[in-house]
């Protein structure tokens, strides 16, 4: 085959960009492209290693010979390292072989740029050069509006490997899954799809956690545009699609990003910022620009090549402290005596500009655990600029409180009312996620009291509430059916338990709540302001009853929502009323066909010129066991 000729992509602008940490399309240059030069096809490839002596590209063409094709480093400091080799095609296998300038010690790594990899335990990369035509047209010219702060946000959370499987055991192919999904999504009417990471990545149990190809979704499921066609599917179904994204750490196996030219190149070489003691794993090193350029370059990559709606950026509480998971003498004040990593917070900042800059029809997610100031709030405002923030605090005080036996509920009654505090301060989500039902935690159904009705007469409740909170949602894969067993990564979800009734009313239930969410304007329309939310009543700890409203600037949108936290049934009681009039039940989450009692059957109600709970008008209701109740005038 012939020798490396001399050629780049690179202009002398690319290289600026690139050293200063602003340029966010490095996958147009780095990596493999296969092109012709002079009438000959071949492919040129790019790497940034400064620390190394020598780079050469290797593969089956030539024998995996480190000395057959040797890259030319570039004259500008930049350690880039580049050349075209003639011959190689489409779906060729690759690495790059660098020779450290420390010791002269080579290793074989794959191309951080690598549009494709070998399926794991392999790690070689290889080149990609095929179009797509997509068909989501539709969705593209909506999608602004579908994944606007004012519109309903439901999100179904899935691990792909895990979803389904096949009669073999083997997991569904992305063609596969197109068809399946599509179909589920659209019956149980969720909004969004959010996939945990499909980005390429060596170690099954880290469910793609620990990822190796920040350009390249894994080849587990089938080619790149295979994933594409999945995603062209979902959009067509008017379905929006989330790719977890993990910018905070990497693998530290040999074939990937660490040490990558002999170096500390990608991770940062003071160990008490460069390597993370709970995923015995690399971080990134947030003060080098080129590592910005390209984990900003990756996020752009995935929402440009893919047309993804929105990245969930993972574990972001752990970028922003420099004490994360520390003890004492095991990190670093920053410059101003603080805990903050400043490069992380300035990172974060650069990229939702970038990826909000470029696609403004997105959002971003932010999975943060702590009290961080406005981390959905406007860099401009001197926020992180995500779109939205998981909420934690409610899904933890949620969880706490419904384990607890009815009868002492009613000392806790502020485990529950306490979000509303604070539930305004970020545009939040509330998750019930993959962490909750793993790790000994027990599936959220058997976490419940009592027996097997109250159990699911406390989880129909507790999803009702969710529901009826501000904020968008999320659930993962086998909540919305309430799956009793831990989610295990390595089997199918238990699909057959739909045959038995508490788990269809459930499901059922999630159902009827995503029709609620995405019809009732009240339900949406201001998710994140204190305008669409009031307080009734949250005082009545003794009966463990809430009343309280959902609103839009519309009075008729208005919905009353009563929530009944224990087993005993009430024949009688009254709640205040924002007006005077009719009112009918638009949901009840103990109807018989989500496996409830039926108790509440009376379906159309009258005001009373009571004055109860300093309203002035109210009525009496039947108000069912373990149940949530949503009222609405009417005519």
């Amino acid at each position: 085959m012939a020798p490396v000729q001399s050629f780049s992509l690179f202009s002398e602008f690319d290289i600026d960009l690139f050293k200063s940490g602003k340029h966010f399309k490095l996958f147009e240059k780095f990596g493999s492209h296969i092109t012709e030069i002079d009438g000959v096809e071949g492919c040129y490839f790019a790497v940034w290693a400064p620390g190394a002596s020598k780079v050469s590209v290797i593969g089956n063409w030539n024998h995996w010979d480190g000395n057959a094709h040797v890259l030319q480093v570039r004259w500008d400091s930049s350690g880039i390292w580049e050349g075209f080799i003639p011959g190689i095609t489409h779906g060729e296998a690759y690495k790059y072989r660098v020779f450290s300038s420390l010791d002269g010690n080579s290793v074989d790594k794959a191309d951080p740029y690598a549009r494709w990899a070998e399926t794991p335990p392999y790690t070689a990369s290889i080149t990609f050069d095929r179009s797509y035509s997509w068909d989501d047209k539709n969705w593209m010219e909506i999608r602004s509006d579908k994944n606007a702060l004012d519109a309903p946000f439901s999100v179904y959370e899935m691990h792909f490997g895990s979803w389904k499987r096949t009669q073999s055991q083997e997991s569904l192919s992305y063609g596969e899954m197109a068809d399946q999904l599509c179909e589920y999504l659209s019956f149980m009417g969720y909004t969004h799809v959010e996939f945990m990471p499909l980005t390429e990545y060596p170690y099954e149990p880290s469910w793609g956690y620990q990822v190796s190809g920040y350009f390249a979704p894994t080849s587990r499921h089938g080619e790149p545009n295979d994933f594409k066609y999945l995603i062209d599917r979902l959009h067509q179904a008017g379905i929006g699609v989330i790719l977890d994204w993990v910018p905070a750490h990497f693998p530290s196996d040999e074939f990937s990003l660490a040490k990558f030219d002999g170096t500390h190149l990608y991770e940062h070489p003071d160990i008490r910022k460069g390597y993370h003691p709970d995923w015995k794993s690399l971080i990134f090193n947030f003060e080098r620009n080129e590592v910005r350029s390209f984990l900003i370059s990756s996020a752009v990559f995935w929402l440009q090549e893919y047309h993804l709606d929105g990245l969930r950026v993972d574990a972001v509480a752990s970028m922003l402290y420099l004490d994360y998971s520390r003890e004492d003498g095991e990190w670093e004040s920053n410059e101003f005596g603080g805990r903050e990593n400043l490069a992380a917070v300035s990172f974060l900042k650069d990229f939702n500009e970038a990826v909000y800059g470029f696609f403004p029809g997105i959002q971003t997610i932010a999975e943060e655990s702590t009290s961080f100031p406005m981390v959905s709030k406007p860099t401009w405002m001197g926020g992180l600029g995500f779109g939205m923030k998981w909420m934690m605090g409610w899904m933890h005080d949620s969880l706490q409180y419904f384990q607890k036996e009815t009868i002492y509920r009613k000392y806790h009654q502020n485990n529950i009312t306490f979000s509303l505090a604070y539930a305004f301060t970020e545009n939040f989500m509330l998750p019930l996620s993959h962490d909750e039902v793993v790790h000994g935690k027990n599936s959220i159904v058997y976490r419940m009291p009592g027996d097997e009705w109250q159990k699911f007469a406390n989880l129909r409740l507790l999803y009702s509430l969710m529901f009826a909170h501000p904020g968008s949602k999320l659930l993962f894969m086998g909540n919305d059916f309430g799956q009793t067993s831990e989610w295990d990564f390595e089997s199918s979800l238990d699909w057959h338990l739909l045959e038995f009734k508490p788990h269809k009313g459930t499901q059922l239930l999630i159902k009827e709540l995503n029709r609620l969410y995405r019809s009732e304007p009240a339900l949406h329309k201001f998710n994140y302001s204190i305008d669409g939310w009031e307080w009734i009543d949250f005082s009545d700890s003794e009966n463990s009853v809430m009343v309280f409203m959902r609103k839009t600037k519309d009075p008729k949108d208005t919905l009353v929502c009563v929530a009944n936290l224990t087993e005993v049934a009430r024949e009688v009681y009254r709640i205040g009323l924002p007006t005077k009039g009719n009112y009918k039940k638009i949901f009840d989450s103990d109807e018989e066909r989500f496996f409830g009692s039926n108790y509440s059957d009376v379906a159309k109600y009258k005001s009373d010129p009571i004055e109860w709970q300093h309203r002035d008008n109210s009525m009496e209701i039947k108000l069912a066991p373990l149940a949530l109740l949503m009222f609405k005038q009417s005519k």
